[in-house]
């Protein structure tokens, strides 16, 4: 089922006919309303005038994080503000946050585009949708509420947090989908298995998650503990909110971009250069509709790829890869590169282990150390009668150790701790502590 079949499944050349009209009327929004973008375009002798197909994007200033928080907090409006209907922001862990705004038509185009989504992860009307995401500055919660009520399901605000009381909420009220980060959505399948509930017999049949990074490792594990399909949602709030991609239920895939509102490219980050589709790079969005809170060629940090080939659900849009992590996660462990995502695919293969864990970053003489901190499964803990100074114990971090060198190709002390010994979260998953700089950083 497509939700909205005249745009999801439109032909590459009507697509781009109206990827350059609106391309068009946001480059001229921005220019005659939003000094920054003017500045940048006189700057470089450019006229809205100037672009004249979808290839002269290449011509327009990229926009980055710093620029949203030197024009904090709007600076950056393309409208007055008693247009404006609602206002988000990002959490400001480095200083100011990132606020986006919002007019009445953005907030319809944002729900129809979060409906489409829903639909692609196998929602339809009547459904029952349990949405844990968090409500509030957070563009998550209220961007799939919205979304969801926009396709007419009957929409659960549980929001994080109180576990017991969401699991209680999901056997009285069966939902058939649910929606979170996927380190929550695990924490609360934890809970249910302590309170003796099986999470596979629940009512739920698919569950939405992003926020944060994950792999298909994480895919499997919380498809077969839910016995549900796991769909992948990206979305950020400087282009727009959830939404801006999703999987579709029947390929799982690549994340379809909703491209008729948000035209993407890839680039070389070190160059700035374009690359070829199916090659990694960093992703690059640009608003089409948005009327608030326009934005020009955003470098988002994220890593991925792209591909313009149909997809088996019938959607023509261009489809993105899974994000692989952001540039600024990425650590660099003894000269190498790693993501986080990349030492969960490895840990989520050991068996004897919990799908959790913490990457501790620490000073060893002049030189950065990483320290892995992984967690066992209960039943494993108990087969070594709960001694973490079990031989098997030591067994365990000989093997871990020598994955992250053949896997990720890092050195890592690794430290085992006993069930439940990691700090779970009710939102974002903390996977890295960095105590060189005494500060958490959630990826």
């Amino acid at each position: 089922m497509i939700y909205n079949q005249e745009m999801e499944a439109v032909s590459p050349e009507l697509k781009e006919k109206i990827q350059l009209e609106r391309l068009q009327q946001t480059v001229n929004r921005v220019y005659h309303n939003v000094e920054f973008y003017r500045k940048k375009f006189d700057e470089l002798g450019l006229k809205p005038d100037n672009i004249k197909s979808l290839n002269d994007i290449t011509k327009l200033p990229f926009t980055k994080k710093k620029d949203l928080r030197d024009n904090y907090p709007f600076g950056l409006l393309a409208v007055s503000k008693d247009e404006v209907v609602r206002v988000h922001a990002s959490s400001g862990t480095s200083g100011k946050p990132t606020v986006v705004a919002y007019t009445k038509n953005d907030i319809k185009n944002w729900s129809e585009i979060v409906a489409r989504a829903i639909v692609a992860a196998g929602g339809q009307k009547g459904d029952i949708f349990h949405n844990a995401y968090g409500y509030g500055l957070f563009t998550g919660g209220l961007g799939l509420h919205f979304g969801a009520e926009e396709l007419g399901v009957a929409t659960i605000p549980a929001s994080g947090g109180n576990t017991e009381r969401q699991i209680m909420i999901i056997e009285d009220f069966k939902p058939r989908g649910i929606a979170g980060t996927p380190s929550y959505i695990l924490n609360i399948a934890e809970k249910m298995m302590e309170l003796g509930i099986d999470p596979r017999k629940t009512s739920l049949k698919y569950g939405i998650f992003g926020a944060e990074p994950w792999s298909e490792e994480m895919r499997a594990t919380l498809e077969n503990t839910f016995d549900i399909k796991a769909i992948d949602i990206y979305g950020l709030s400087e282009v727009m909110g959830p939404g801006v991609a999703i999987e579709c239920h029947e390929a799982q895939d690549g994340l379809h971009i909703a491209d008729d509102h948000f035209l993407v490219e890839v680039i070389n980050p070190e160059t700035l250069e374009p690359v070829q589709d199916g090659e990694e790079g960093e992703l690059v969005f640009t608003s089409l509709t948005k009327e608030a809170f326009p934005i020009i060629r955003y470098r988002t940090g994220d890593i991925g790829s792209i591909t313009r080939e149909k997809c088996i659900c019938g959607r023509t849009s261009v489809r993105m890869s899974r994000v692989k992590g952001r540039i600024d996660d990425m650590l660099i462990i003894r000269g190498v590169n790693v993501f986080p995502s990349e030492v969960e695919r490895a840990l989520l293969q050991v068996s004897e282990l919990a799908p959790h864990y913490q990457i501790h970053l620490v000073k060893k003489g002049p030189l950065d150390n990483a320290i892995l901190h992984v967690e066992l499964g209960d039943e494993f803990f108990r087969s070594i009668s709960q001694d973490l100074n079990h031989e098997k114990v030591g067994a365990l971090k000989k093997n871990i150790s020598h994955l992250m060198k053949s896997t990720c190709l890092v050195s890592m002390d690794i430290v085992v701790n006993s069930p439940k010994s990691i700090p779970r979260s009710e939102g974002k998953a903390i996977r890295i502590v960095d105590k060189r700089k005494n500060n958490a950083l959630s990826v």
